[in-house]
């Protein structure tokens, strides 16, 4: 018993490695992400949804189609959820669902998941007022020097 559980043991990281869905994202931070205006992509929710709304094809297509143009830059998915969608913490949570669906979003329409970060954001941090509909914003960073 003990032999199969060595050798499961010594398999597994080269399983584990060989998927493409665990790759390490790039070294990079958002901080600051939201005070960029240029190459911001608004993806709507509906209230109280964890997906993006059928009117968000575009726009993810359009950051999509951005970022595989210019693999050098890196993506912050900063996600929303409005004061009127649960207290603190479900709002925090709702908005780390909305980021993680657009973040799955962009690496099926072919960008490199280990470029882009998800992060929930609460809207106290976020500059000005988010409007419902910009639930979510994908933010193309400045390529590094």
């Amino acid at each position: 018993m003990m032999i199969p559980l060595i050798a499961a043991a010594l398999l597994l990281p080269g399983l584990v490695l060989s998927k493409g869905a665990w790759a390490q994202p790039r070294p990079f931070s958002c901080i600051g992400a939201e005070q960029l205006e240029d190459d911001a992509f608004a993806i709507p929710f509906a209230r109280g949804a964890a997906q993006p709304r059928e009117d968000a094809r575009s726009n993810l297509a359009a950051a999509a189609e951005r970022a595989k143009r210019e693999p050098e830059r890196m993506l912050c998915v900063l996600g929303h959820a409005a004061p009127q969608e649960g207290g603190a913490q479900a709002g925090v949570q709702l908005a780390a669902k909305r980021a993680g669906a657009v973040a799955e979003a962009l690496a099926k329409l072919g960008v490199e998941r280990d470029r882009i970060r998800a992060e929930a954001r609460r809207a106290a941090f976020a500059r000005g007022a988010v409007p419902e509909e910009r639930s979510v914003t994908v933010v193309l960073l400045p390529a590094a020097p």
